[in-house]
């Protein structure tokens, strides 16, 4: 049996428009592809460990094994009992996680791997289309009251387990809309944001947790550190790792340089209030040559929507070589496979422009600026990378390649440093070397106590996925907190 993935429309027909672009296929497909899992003695695809820095299997542990036997069964219900038993939230997992549990499937090693990350949303999908994810409301109430700051993943994973325990939750979200991330930091076409994830918020409402938007803690005069703690009886933060790397080169001060999170929110805002009607915002590639500096999901994401924008072209500088297109001997199963492969954004690229947009082993120089202040150009090098004495590697221009390409807009996406220092501070908590709130994984106690932090703001920039884990995690320590014990998992 042939492994077969979701549908999805035609690159160009998709960049038209802002919609979800993924169909599943039909319901005898679906089964046969469940039913190309091993159901192996020892799945690896749930393991969930950290393997030579990067996520090999599930990080939330999902049943993987299980729900794709009961899909091939034709026991949809049953399955997303399963799936729900681990993960709270999979349709947004479904569409946006990397799939790690597919890299160290067993089976990818002699064929392509199973589509455990197209089961898990196709069961999801399907439960919701059924009537079957309805609002769980809690019977008794423990009369505690907890403050989780952040809506990301982190934060409305944790406020539903808590949520489910009992006790009175209420989210505060410096945003207009509840999803942090989920809402802004990732494009409609990838993530729903009507149709999936404010369906999830208002079940989550409905189930008893209560959203406060437009509230930024520890810079609110209203709502200080000193209010949360006195008024909850613990405080958990899920404010996530927001704070850009930037790129301090000559003119960066020119009209045109944005971070790319700056970018992607201002866009998925604007279409949101106005209901994706076809036009852009302020802030627009619109017959620009635009020039995403830095890979991943982000950078990706900035090729995307700049394309639906009708830019005049796109490319994606990356400093890093090009994978290899098989794994390389020091990337072995059941490590994340480092290997060449186009996400929809290159897709779609390469669809429209004839290539794929991205430049390997390519540093900016510098900016330049018109007389106006205007960005109108990038002065790049191609380099390698270089071994000093003590094993170290750093850049190395190669010579006569110096160059200048046109650019109007230049997009940084080169990750994150971390958390925003505002709440660190209000709360006078201790951070470690990466400048992350100071708190162990599988405690997630900080210093100061009944604070307890999780997700990016915690680990630092990481997925969706294990975002969901930390927020479970910290759940459960602060229910331990509150009442001396836990039943959560």
């Amino acid at each position: 049996m042939p492994r077969v993935t979701d549908a999805e429309a035609a690159p160009l027909e998709r960049i038209k428009n802002w919609r979800e672009f993924k169909i599943h296929p039909d319901e005898k497909q679906q089964r046969a592809q469940g039913s190309r899992c091993m159901d192996c003695g020892t799945p690896f695809c749930h393991t969930g460990h950290m393997v030579s820095g990067m996520a090999s299997g599930c990080p939330v542990n999902n049943l993987i094994p299980e729900w794709n036997d009961l899909i091939f069964r034709g026991r949809w219900k049953e399955a997303l009992q399963r799936l729900h038993k681990t993960n709270n939230f999979p349709e947004f997992t479904g569409r946006v996680c990397p799939a790690p549990c597919e890299g160290s499937c067993v089976l990818s090693v002699i064929e392509p791997a199973v589509t455990i990350k197209n089961n898990e949303c196709a069961i999801i999908d399907r439960g919701w289309a059924e009537g079957w994810v309805v609002a769980r409301i809690p019977k008794t109430r423990t009369g505690k009251k907890v403050a989780v700051v952040g809506s990301g993943p982190a934060g409305l994973a944790c406020a539903d387990q808590l949520n489910q325990a009992g006790h009175h939750v209420t989210v505060f979200e410096r945003e207009d809309r509840v999803g942090g991330l989920l809402m802004y930091g990732i494009p409609n076409m990838k993530l729903d944001k009507e149709l999936v994830v404010q369906r999830r918020v208002d079940l989550l409402a409905e189930e008893g947790i209560e959203f406060k938007t437009g509230i930024c803690i520890g810079k609110d005069s209203d709502w200080t550190a000193e209010r949360l703690r006195a008024e909850f009886d613990s405080v958990v933060l899920c404010c996530g790792a927001t704070a850009g790397r930037d790129l301090p080169i000559e003119n960066r001060d020119a009209t045109g340089v944005f971070m790319a999170m700056e970018f992607l929110t201002a866009n998925t805002r604007y279409q949101l209030d106005h209901h994706f009607d076809g036009t852009n915002p302020a802030l627009n590639a619109t017959g620009k040559d635009v020039v995403v500096i830095g890979g991943g999901d982000t950078g990706t994401d900035c090729v995307g929507t700049s394309l639906r924008h009708g830019c005049k072209s796109v490319i994606q500088l990356e400093i890093m070589p090009q994978p290899p297109d098989k794994r390389a001997a020091n990337n072995p199963w059941p490590e994340w496979p480092k290997i060449y492969k186009m996400d929809y954004g290159q897709e779609e690229a390469n669809a429209l422009q004839g290539r794929d947009p991205r430049h390997y082993l390519v540093q900016t120089k510098r900016f330049l600026k018109d007389a106006a202040g205007n960005l109108d150009g990038l002065e790049i090098v191609d380099i390698e990378w270089a071994q000093d004495e003590q094993g170290r590697f750093s850049p190395k221009e190669v010579p006569g390649t110096l160059r200048v390409i046109p650019c109007q807009l230049a997009l940084l996406a080169m990750g994150f440093t971390g958390p925003e220092n505002q709440v660190i501070e209000k709360f006078a908590l201790e951070t470690d070397a990466r400048s992350n709130i100071k708190a162990e994984h599988g405690t997630f106690t900080t210093n100061v106590p009944g604070v307890f932090a999780a997700g990016d703001v915690r680990r630092g920039q990481s997925l969706v996925v294990w975002a969901i884990n930390e927020g479970r995690g910290a759940a459960r320590e602060c229910d331990r907190f509150l009442m001396g014990y836990t039943n959560l998992p």
